[in-house]
């Protein structure tokens, strides 16, 4: 499998690409990695340098690959965060280069806007961006509950709720649906569970929750999941591999008491996950 991955990277830590590459190479993927901003470390420390990528530059390096002559072999366009307005459109350019170069390709698109403590941390007219012009283009979109909701102007909560958002989320366009970070007001308040959904059917994983905001961890989780799904066509597996080894990510960095991911220490996680846990069939 080839991945066209076009995200942010910073030196220092492990968000954006600087999170996806890795654990992608150490399950056997070959990344082609595309750098939107190249940072020093991730926004969450409220100071950082480095630049943005002008989206001519993005496009430059996307087109010099072209060049070469990859687009055949690549399998999938991945995204996540996008630094500025103008990289929505290199995005939606590159993923329908990409198909046109080979039409069994996909595009997975992170919609990266904000979560639920936090709200929305990226330009104000991001979110509008993704919802209309980016997601509808998107085969697989992996967003948290709160930015489901945003996208569809639904208010996810219960089960039945949530599968109502991603129903709409998948009427826009995406023919699958990763929903992490879902907090049901009914569940066990020291587990968090993930949703996927696909036309074969939708499933629910479920994990304990630990005490931590790991910056990075939704970059690796849109990328293990995208990759399993694409090797399998099984959601309920794909879900199962990526909340195993995020698990055992987060919780290695939880006990190193290090605020950035142990991405390095935790490889085996991805190589081998211990399937820890089950995907429960909810449709």
């Amino acid at each position: 499998m080839k991945v066209l991955s076009i995200q942010s990277a910073v030196a220092y830590g492990h968000v954006g690409n600087s999170a996806a590459v890795f654990p992608l190479q150490r399950i056997g993927v070959e990344v082609l990695p595309v750098y939107t901003v190249n940072f020093s470390n991730h926004t969450g420390y409220g100071a950082w340098r480095g630049p943005l990528i002008a989206p001519d530059d993005v496009r430059a390096v996307i087109t010099g690959v072209e060049e070469r002559g990859v687009f055949p072999s690549i399998d999938v366009v991945l995204s996540g965060y996008q630094g500025g307005v103008g990289i929505g459109d290199v995005i939606v350019d590159a993923a329908r280069r990409v198909k046109e170069a080979n039409p069994s390709a996909i595009y997975a698109c992170d919609p990266v806007m904000g979560n639920a403590k936090s709200g929305c941390f990226v330009a104000p007219e991001i979110p509008d961006l993704l919802r209309d012009r980016v997601v509808p283009v998107a085969d697989i979109i992996t967003p948290n509950q709160f930015e489901l909701g945003y996208l569809t102007g639904t208010e996810p909560g219960d089960l039945e709720s949530t599968l109502a958002s991603v129903d709409a989320a998948r009427a826009m366009g995406p023919s699958t649906v990763l929903v992490t970070s879902v907090e049901r007001p009914d569940r066990d308040p020291e587990t968090i569970e993930m949703l996927a959904a696909d036309d074969k059917g939708a499933w629910i994983v479920r994990t304990p929750l630990l005490p931590l905001k790991a910056n990075g961890s939704g970059d690796v989780t849109a990328a293990l999941f995208t990759a399993h799904y694409s090797a399998t066509g099984d959601a309920s597996v794909a879900l199962e591999r990526t909340a195993s080894s995020v698990f055992d990510l987060i919780e290695a960095t939880y006990r190193s008491g290090q605020r950035e991911l142990q991405l390095v220490e935790t490889q085996e996680a991805y190589a081998h996950p211990r399937m820890q846990f089950t995907a429960e069939r909810v449709r």
